[in-house]
């Protein structure tokens, strides 16, 4: 929170007018220069060197709300946060993040490697690696009878002529109640195919958002005190501007950290081998423990069976 202090509060102390009188005990020895503003010879400022230097120190001086020399009136200093410009994102320049835990202590910082939280964001590849991501989790159970497979008789049902009914063969046409259904579906797969380094990219993607919004961060590790919901829950209303929760390990999920969160709708968990693009899109907020950074950034450089 830092104020500099410019020159044009200068009026406000008065300071103009003193120098408007030294101008006019001067006899006019002041030259004009473009735009009609005075010059004043050295001899005028020698007569108000002292009042000059006091207020000079205000236009270069670097003052905040907590100064404790009470030369500047602090009803001039402002205890806004200074706005800091927002980095270009896309950059492949590795982030500097610090590390907490579920008690909001400190501990230290990790560094993020550049080519996989700070990506260039591209939606068409997200929307790619989502839709190929779902077509794959279909199960493509689905199936209904053709007319061979229909349980019935294959007798004709009456004779072709003299009944004044409809001409019919069969029984288990799909004209008939519980007769056969016409294209309908059979068990197949759903699976689209993407290309590993498309998917691999949108993994890339997805963590280079969160951690661009300030929705990425990294735990020491995800161990809880006790298996108790509340511990969960207390952490989740301290969190400003989240509605689900994603938690992230490096290895296999604690028993307490299961118990804790099979409760909570508005949470879950993952191992780092299950991270995908559609859990992490689902969740506003991503937790990731130390461990589950590394193992991420090590199976990202992993170089690509083909």
């Amino acid at each position: 929170m830092v104020l500099s202090i410019s020159r044009r509060i200068l009026p406000s102390f008065g300071y103009l007018n003193s120098l408007c009188r030294t101008l006019s005990a001067s006899n006019g020895k002041a030259n004009v220069l473009g735009d009609g503003v005075p010059c004043v010879e050295s001899s005028v400022f020698k007569k108000d060197e002292s009042n000059l230097l006091a207020w000079r120190r205000y236009s270069t001086s670097m003052l905040t709300p907590d100064s404790s020399d009470g030369s500047f009136p602090s009803d001039l200093l402002t205890k806004k946060r200074v706005s800091i410009p927002e980095r270009e994102i896309g950059l492949c320049q590795d982030l500097v993040i610090p590390v907490t835990d579920f008690l909001n202590e400190d501990k230290g910082f990790m560094c993020l490697a550049g080519d996989v939280f700070d990506v260039p964001i591209r939606k068409d590849i997200i929307h790619r690696v989502v839709r190929w991501q779902l077509a794959k989790r279909q199960q493509g159970t689905h199936s209904t009878k053709t007319i061979s497979e229909v349980s019935g008789t294959g007798r004709k049902p009456w004779n072709q002529k003299g009944t004044g009914r409809a001409r019919h063969g069969t029984l288990r046409g799909p004209q008939f109640r519980g007769g056969a259904v016409m294209h309908g579906p059979k068990p197949r797969s759903h699976a689209i195919k993407l290309n590993k380094k498309v998917r691999r990219l949108g993994l890339k993607i997805a963590l280079s958002a969160r951690a661009a919004e300030g929705k990425l961060m990294v735990f020491e590790d995800l161990e809880l005190s006790s298996h108790k919901t509340k511990n969960i829950v207390n952490y989740f209303n301290q969190l400003e501007n989240t509605k689900k929760l994603l938690l992230v390990d490096g290895g296999p999920i604690s028993e307490k950290l299961k118990l804790a969160t099979q409760n909570v709708h508005y949470v879950n968990v993952l191992p780092s081998i299950g991270l995908n693009v559609y859990s992490i899109l689902l969740h506003d907020t991503l937790v990731m423990s130390r461990d589950a950074v590394n193992k991420i950034v090590e199976r990202m450089h992993t170089p690509i069976n083909r």
